[in-house]
């Protein structure tokens, strides 16, 4: 186990390089920061010249990787980093410099233990993209396939696992303080932090998770995930199906490429509820450079190394929240949040309802490039501090995703409403799952798995309580008083002492 004293040095280290990009001066002027974090702030930034702007995305870029991953989820949480650092932080797009192709090329053929021509016929040396944790390289397959090959890094696996044990440590040492800081509670954040890390770090396991998807998104044509070449395929190498077509990003491009910018953005939109609501398994790293628009008016993703999940229960009130949202039914919004324990038993369920109108109506029916989100988004961290909401981080990547994928359809159309274009959908799903006859298949399900169980519960009943052997019953055993073992060194300890004092008594006296 890491000694205190590393994470101590490591912390120091990159709290100068925040000072260096005035990433501090956040900490240091807010009221609200305990004066012994605040005095740590000043002994880390003591001799450095910061900015009078302060770069977040810079700071954790220099860090180094498990930084730039940090970095990218605290983007998606503005309660506790505030608006424009989150803002700062979205910038972090994986841009970094590649790793020397021999050690790519290392990699590769340890995986599956032939030489890379044998695999490939042509594989470019040059990345078409190097983020924190792998690399993309184009190639050609023996059997003349065009595809793209993604390589872990070498040596990110013991990278990140020392920056994520410092990252625990921290959290650990910043729930203690209590009140704000409990309440968002910092250890379950790091923690689902390092399972979503984790699963990056199985580029096997990535592929499992595409080719999930691509079943899935049957149902929605506009929709298109690569297929998996899993002879090509490792822990620590993905190779896929090559796409050709236009970053989502490039709005221009698009236009240019004779696409419907409102197509693609209603295509988008519907796919997010359809992944997240209907299948509960969604994309959890939707930005720009993840998604393309092919040349038939179809959207392709990549990158399925960050992919949530919400069970069926969750995936209801999901729904039934935001048709809450859409149609103004706020009493029913605030039930579900009770319901489903997001707000503490002892508020009253009116007074939530309330709050949330205050939030919503200001917004609904208004499209997206008229909604400040600024404003919005401090209403709803200030309903969850007076109502005294705890994070909730089985729901962080949901949170991520949906904040990206508004963020991408907007860019596309910027007089898209995201509420109109979720209506119809969310609606016929609802009269599909709460209906009467989803009711009752629910509940046939429910008595067939209770009756499944029975025979499993007669042989515990036989384990616990097994029946009577061929020997006689034991007779009766009396009571007896057992004397109980002693420390008598313990006593001898403190009669020695005992005359010890008194001696040094009878000696002053």
């Amino acid at each position: 186990m890491t000694s205190s004293v590393t994470h101590l040095w490591r912390l120091l280290k990159w709290g100068r390089t925040l000072a260096r990009h005035g990433a501090l001066r956040g900490i240091a002027d807010d009221p609200l920061t305990p004066p012994s974090v605040r005095k740590l702030v000043w002994f880390v930034s003591l001799g450095v010249r910061s900015p009078p702007s302060p770069d977040y995305a810079a700071a954790l870029v220099a860090i180094g990787p498990a930084a730039i991953k940090l970095g990218q989820a605290l983007s998606t949480r503005p309660d506790l980093v505030g608006d424009r650092a989150a803002a700062n932080l979205s910038q972090l797009q994986d841009d970094l410099p590649p790793a020397p192709f021999a050690k790519i090329k290392q990699t590769v053929e340890a995986s599956f233990g032939v030489p890379l021509k044998s695999l490939y016929t042509k594989f470019d040396e040059q990345p078409v993209g190097a983020a924190s944790i792998a690399q993309v390289h184009r190639a050609v397959t023996t059997d003349g396939k065009d595809v793209a090959v993604k390589v872990l890094r070498p040596g990110i696996e013991e990278e990140l696992a020392k920056a994520i044990e410092t990252y625990e440590w921290a959290a650990a040492h910043v729930e203690r303080y209590g009140g704000e800081a409990e309440r968002l509670r910092p250890r379950m954040v790091v923690a689902h932090f390092r399972q979503w890390t984790a699963r990056e770090l199985d580029l096997q396991r990535e592929a499992a998770s595409a080719s999930e998807l691509r079943e899935n998104m049957v149902a929605e044509p506009g929709y298109y995930v690569p297929e998996i070449d899993w002879r090509r395929t490792a822990r620590r190498v993905l190779t896929l199906e090559w796409l050709d077509g236009v970053k989502l990003s490039d709005r221009e491009a698009l236009i240019e490429a004779g696409q419907d910018c409102h197509a693609l953005a209603e295509i988008l939109v519907r796919a997010f509820l359809r992944q997240a609501v209907v299948d509960g398994f969604f994309h959890a790293d939707l930005h720009h450079g993840n998604l393309f628009a092919l040349a038939d008016g179809r959207i392709a993703a990549i990158d399925f190394g960050i992919m949530g999940r919400v069970d069926r229960r969750a995936r209801i009130w999901l729904a039934e929240i935001l048709y809450g949202l859409i149609t103004g039914n706020y009493r029913r919004v605030a039930e579900i949040h009770f319901e489903a324990q997001y707000v503490p038993g002892h508020h009253n369920v009116q007074e939530f309802a309330t709050a949330l109108r205050a939030a919503g109506e200001p917004i609904r029916g208004l499209p997206v490039k008229d909604i400040s989100v600024g404003r919005m988004l401090e209403s709803l961290f200030a309903i969850t501090r007076d109502f005294d909401m705890p994070t909730q981080p089985h729901l962080l990547l949901l949170q991520k995703s949906m904040v990206m994928n508004e963020g991408v359809a907007t860019a596309l159309d910027p007089d898209i409403n995201m509420w109109e274009t979720a209506e119809p959908f969310l609606r016929d799903w609802m009269r599909s799952e709460l209906g009467p006859e989803a009711y009752y298949a629910d509940r046939i399900i429910e008595v067939v798995r209770a009756f499944k169980k029975i025979p499993e519960l007669i042989d515990r009943l036989d384990e616990y309580y097994p029946p009577a052997g061929a020997a006689p019953p034991s007779p009766p055993l009396p009571e007896i008083a057992v004397i109980e073992r002693r420390a008598w060194w313990g006593y001898f300890l403190f009669g020695l002492l005992g005359t010890a004092v008194g001696a040094a008594v009878v000696w002053f006296i």
